[in-house]
């Protein structure tokens, strides 16, 4: 009976075996084929079932196989993903260090810069130029930049290269005439004028050898002006040049018009045609306050002694930019006395100024050299005998010193008598501009109100 156990043994686990087969669910007909590994397959008894092992090894390269295509699509991914940026140029930009810090391709700037009449176009950048710049994983697929208000440069790539061509952008300039009445300021007036500061500082230069603009004006003052607007898709740009402009100064009337001569450069002239341009200015700063006046018979504020002071204080604070108030040449440059720092210009028909307690000088300024009006010659300082920060300024004739805020200034060249008939011609629609609008018939006999003046006559300057 001993032997009987193993047949036994034998034929129970048969039993169990058919059973099992018995009671194993059908295969489904639409479930996927299990993978098999074709090294195992190959070596596998024809009939047999796969072990545990063989079934790992067959599942095993699915997972790999899986993860390998997925990142090959997330890389095909990331190369179709296209970004725009708006690079702003800074100082000592160039392209090649643009490229650089996004991470684009060189060999495509090259490519682009050996585009025909393309290099100085795409290379001469200024501080404040955009670009913009599209690529894919650092491949540039557009590049474009305002080469000048009215042009545009784009670059694209296509199948055979890189293709450049010029968008025009044109403007449209737009005149426009607005009024401000000062009660604080020129420029607060211009504010709520809707003026901008740019036109505003227009207007004071182009009246600064008329009206002192730190002295003269006064509560009341108003100013019309007529100017160009510059748009462009609908959007304002910039404003543009002055045209003409009025402004009336404690009741007396002054009058500019633009014009080009034969120079092709715009000037300002009187309704008459005479040079609004002096071949002084009336003040060497801009925008500041008078500290102290001409005064022969000043008591000196630290010496303490009557001391006349023969020309006129500007307080500013240091470092405030000084003009040469006329064309000239450098006469003196350097320490003198209670003048601290101080220029001495020399001007035609025996006319100098002097500019003392600067903190110091334009680094062109030298003995001898030349300069033009306008021109900043120096700084707002307090070297010298000064309590604060000022400039002290005089005007000598002859040298005779001259109240610089009363000497009567030697005028520029009036226009040639070939151009009058066309200055007139041109400057009658501008100057009529600068009328005020006609009140209504139906209200001719309203009295009336607000903030209306009387106008006085034009002056002739």
């Amino acid at each position: 009976m001993a032997w009987s156990a193993p047949i036994a043994a034998t034929a129970g686990a048969a039993l169990l075996l058919w059973h099992a087969l018995g009671n194993r669910p059908a295969a489904d007909p639409g479930a996927p084929a299990p993978q098999i590994d074709a090294q195992a397959a190959g070596n596998a008894t024809p009939g047999a079932e796969p072990s545990a092992a063989s079934s790992d090894t067959a599942q095993g390269p699915a997972p790999n196989a899986a993860t390998s295509t997925a990142d090959v699509s997330d890389a095909a991914r990331r190369a179709e993903v296209v970004s725009t940026i708006e690079v702003v140029v800074a100082r000592n930009d160039t392209l090649d260090a643009i490229f650089h810090r996004i991470g684009l391709d060189k060999a495509d700037l090259e490519a682009i810069r050996n585009l025909p009449g393309i290099r100085q176009n795409i290379d001469f950048l200024k501080p404040g130029d955009t670009i913009q710049l599209t690529h894919a994983a650092g491949e540039i697929k557009e590049l474009s930049r305002k080469v000048s208000e009215t042009q545009t440069l784009k670059v694209v790539r296509r199948d055979d290269g890189f293709s450049a061509q010029m968008i025009d952008n044109p403007v449209e300039t737009r005149i426009r005439t607005a009024t401000a009445v000062i009660d604080t300021s020129l420029f607060q007036a211009a504010e709520a004028a809707e003026i901008s500061d740019g036109v505003a500082l227009k207007l004071a230069n182009i009246f600064g050898w008329d009206i002192d603009f730190v002295l003269d004006i006064r509560d009341g003052d108003r100013y019309t002006v007529v100017y160009e607007q510059i748009y462009q898709d609908g959007k304002k740009v910039r404003d543009g040049e002055i045209l003409a402009a009025e402004f009336v100064n404690n009741g007396r009337v002054y009058r500019a018009v633009g014009f080009k001569a034969d120079s092709g450069r715009l000037s300002y002239y009187t309704p008459n045609g005479l040079a609004m341009r002096k071949a002084f200015l009336r003040a060497p700063l801009e925008f500041t306050r008078v500290s102290s006046s001409f005064n022969p018979h000043r008591l000196h504020p630290i010496l303490q002694t009557i001391r006349g002071h023969m020309g006129t204080d500007y307080a500013a604070p240091t470092g405030t930019p000084v003009h040469a108030s006329g064309d000239g040449r450098v006469s003196f440059a350097g320490r003198r006395g209670g003048y601290g720092n101080a220029i001495v210009l020399a001007h035609t028909n025996s006319i100098s100024t002097l500019y003392g307690h600067m903190s110091r000088f334009a680094n062109h300024i030298r003995v001898g050299s030349r300069v033009a009006q306008g021109e900043v010659i120096g700084f707002v300082g307090m070297t010298g005998l000064a309590t604060g920060p000022h400039l002290h300024y005089e005007y000598l004739v002859n040298g005779l010193h001259k109240n610089p805020q009363t000497v009567q200034l030697p005028g520029a060249e009036p226009l040639r008598a070939e151009s009058m008939g066309r200055f007139l011609s041109e400057s009658a629609p501008l100057l009529s501009r600068l009328e005020p609008p006609a009140a209504p018939a139906a209200a001719a006999n309203v009295p009336v109100t607000g903030t209306a003046q009387s106008r006085a006559p034009i002056s002739a300057n």
